[in-house]
C-alpha cells in the first residue's frame, strides 16, 4: 500500500482522543491507520476493505507486536464510501482502545498494554486532511 503521512511522539494517553480525517480516493480497495508505539509495535491496524484480500465492505483490525501478528477482528458495519470524506475517532482506555465511526462504534483490546500511543501512520487509498485530539 502507498504510505502516507507518519507522526511519531503524539503522547496519546488513556483518557484522550485522538481525531483523524480524510478523504478516501474515489477507486479505493482499502485503506490503514496504525496506532501504536512504533512502526513494529502497533496496538491498532485498522484496515477498511472495500475490496481487499477476499473482504468487500469489511473493517479488519489487528495488533502487531515486535512485527508479529496477532488475530484478526472483523466488523461488518462499514460507514465509509469511496470519494467521500470520513472521521474516526480513537479514544485510548487503559485496557482498550474505543473506535468512533459515524453512527458505530466498537472496542478493541490493548494488546499491547500500552500506556502512551505514540504513533501514527496511514496507507493506501486515504488521503489525511487533519488530526486532532484531546
Amino acid at each position: 500500500l502507498p504510505q502516507g503521512p507518519v507522526c511519531t511522539n503524539l503522547g496519546l494517553k488513556p483518557g484522550q482522543r485522538l481525531t483523524v480525517k480524510g478523504r478516501i480516493s474515489p477507486n479505493a480497495k482499502g485503506f490503514v491507520l496504525n496506532l501504536g508505539k512504533d512502526a513494529s509495535n502497533v496496538g491498532l491496524h485498522f484496515n477498511p476493505r472495500f475490496d481487499a484480500h477476499g473482504d468487500v465492505n469489511t473493517i479488519v483490525c489487528n495488533s502487531k507486536k515486535v512485527e508479529e501478528w496477532g488475530a484478526e477482528h472483523r466488523e461488518t458495519v462499514f460507514p465509509f464510501q469511496k470519494g467521500g470524506t470520513t472521521e474516526i475517532t480513537f479514544a485510548v482506555n487503559q485496557s482498550d482502545l474505543t473506535v468512533q465511526l459515524p453512527g458505530h462504534q466498537f472496542k478493541f483490546p490493548n494488546r499491547l498494554g500500552l500506556s502512551v500511543f505514540d504513533y501514527l501512520d496511514t496507507q493506501g487509498d486515504f488521503v489525511l486532511q487533519s488530526i486532532s485530539w484531546e
